[in-house]
C-alpha cells in the first residue's frame, strides 16, 4: 500500500467513539475466535464524561483511513498517576486494531510517539489499557483460541508489525486451560496442603449466597489487589471513584458462588478469588449488545455453563507461599464441580508469577495462549 494515502484522524464524540470501537467487528466478522466486547461498555470506559480515570489520566483516539474506509485504530494513553507518583515516563498505547499493513501501524504509532514528545514522555508500551484493570498483552500464541471477556485478541501480524518497527517484547503473559476432576479424583495432596495450611495458619472461607455479601468486600479486595501486585512492573494505583465504576461494570457478570474470600483469625481479609462462568459464547450470540437478547445470553452463562475463567487472585504478602492459593483452589473445585464446570480457563499471568503455576501443575493442563506487550524509546525528535 502507498503510506501517502493513509490519513490519521483524531476523533473525540461519542459517535466517532461508536466507529473506533465497532472497527474489530468488521476486522474480524469471519474469525470464529474474536469475542466481541458490549459496545456501551466500551464506549463508556473510553468517554471522559463517564469514567472516573480521566481525573489521574489523558487519552486521544485516532481512526487511520485509506480510500476513505477506516483500516485501523489506536488509543493513546498517559496515566499521570503512573508518571508522577511512580516515575515511569512512559505513554501507553491500547485498543490498537490494524488491517495487514505495516505502513498503516506505522502511522498510527507515530502519532503515539508525537503524544509521548510533546508531553516529554520517554518511552511507549502497549497495548494496554489505563491500568491493570483494563485489558492488555497482544496475542503471539493461541490464534485459534477464542479470548475470554477481559481480554483482547488479534491477529499474528500484529507482532510482526511491531517487530518490524524496532519495537522490543516488554511484559509477557502466559494462560492456561485446565480440566476440572469429581471432586474426589482431584489431586490428593492439594486436598491434604489447603487443609493442613488453613489448619496451621487459621484461615476461614468465605463463601457467598449474594451480591449484597460481596459488596462490603469489593473495596478490601482492591486494597489487597494493591498489596499483592503493587511490586510488579505493570501495577498502577487504582482511585475509588473507578473501583465503583468497575463494581457497577462487573457485578452483572458476577454469580456469587465463584468469588471466595479468605480470612484470618482476626478476620481480616488476607485474600479472595474471583472466577466467572466463561462468557466468551454469549459475547459472540450478543454481537456487541445487551439488547433486546444479549442480556438473555449472559443471564444464560451465568447458570448453564461447562466452562469457567479464572479471572482475580490475591494473597496478602504475609501469606504468599504459604498455601493460601491451594486452599482458594481446592474450595473452588467443589464450586466448579456443584455446577457442572469441567473446564477452568485462566486469564493472564505474567510469566514470571511462578507460584500460581506452579499449582496447576497438580492438575491436568496446557498453555494454550501468550502475549505481551512492546515498547519502544521514543526519540527527540518523535520521529519513528
Amino acid at each position: 500500500m502507498d503510506s501517502e494515502t493513509i490519513k490519521i484522524i483524531e476523533i473525540s464524540s461519542r459517535n466517532d467513539l461508536k466507529r473506533f470501537v465497532t472497527f474489530p467487528f468488521k476486522l474480524y466478522r469471519d474469525n470464529p475466535y474474536w469475542t466481541p466486547p458490549i459496545i456501551k461498555e466500551e464506549i463508556d470506559t473510553l468517554d471522559p464524561n463517564v469514567n472516573p480515570v480521566f481525573e489521574e489520566a489523558i487519552a486521544r483516539y485516532f481512526l487511520a483511513y485509506k480510500n476513505n474506509t477506516i483500516v485501523g485504530r489506536v488509543a493513546v494513553m498517559i496515566n499521570w498517576t503512573e508518571v508522577k507518583q511512580l516515575k515511569k515516563s512512559k505513554v501507553r498505547f491500547g485498543w490498537f486494531d490494524v488491517v495487514d499493513d505495516i505502513d498503516v501501524t506505522a502511522a498510527m504509532m507515530k502519532k503515539v510517539h508525537e503524544v509521548g514528545h510533546e508531553n516529554g514522555l520517554e518511552y511507549i508500551e502497549g497495548p494496554v489499557g489505563f491500568s491493570n484493570m483494563d485489558k492488555a498483552g497482544m496475542l503471539v500464541e493461541g490464534f485459534e483460541e477464542s479470548n475470554t471477556m477481559i481480554t483482547w485478541y488479534n491477529a499474528p501480524y500484529y507482532h510482526e508489525h511491531f517487530k518490524k518497527l524496532g519495537y522490543k517484547d516488554f511484559a509477557v503473559w502466559i494462560e492456561y486451560e485446565i480440566k476440572i476432576a469429581p471432586f474426589e479424583k482431584a489431586p490428593e495432596k492439594v486436598k491434604k496442603f489447603s487443609d493442613l495450611m488453613a489448619k496451621r495458619y487459621q484461615l476461614n472461607i468465605i463463601n457467598f449466597k449474594s451480591k449484597k455479601e460481596i459488596t462490603p468486600f469489593v473495596e478490601k479486595m482492591f486494597v489487597l489487589m494493591e498489596n499483592t501486585y503493587g511490586g510488579l512492573q505493570t501495577f498502577v494505583p487504582i482511585p475509588k471513584k473507578q473501583i465503583q465504576l468497575y463494581q457497577k461494570k462487573y457485578f452483572r457478570y458476577i454469580h456469587p458462588d465463584f468469588i471466595k474470600c479468605v480470612t484470618n483469625k482476626n478476620d481480616e481479609l488476607i485474600a479472595f478469588c474471583i472466577t466467572m462462568p466463561s462468557f466468551t459464547e454469549a459475547l459472540k450470540k450478543a454481537k456487541g449488545k445487551l439488547f433486546p437478547f444479549g442480556f438473555l445470553y449472559i443471564i444464560k452463562a451465568l447458570y448453564f455453563n461447562s466452562k469457567a475463567s479464572f479471572y482475580l487472585i490475591g494473597t496478602h504478602p504475609k501469606y504468599q507461599n504459604k498455601g493460601v492459593t491451594a486452599i482458594i483452589f481446592n474450595e473452588m473445585q467443589k464450586t466448579f464441580n456443584r455446577h457442572g464446570c469441567d473446564i477452568v480457563e485462566t486469564n493472564p499471568e505474567l510469566e514470571e508469577n511462578s507460584s500460581i503455576q506452579n499449582l496447576w501443575k497438580n492438575y491436568e493442563h496446557r498453555r494454550h495462549k501468550r502475549r505481551l506487550t512492546v515498547s519502544k524509546k521514543i526519540e527527540k525528535e518523535a520521529m519513528l
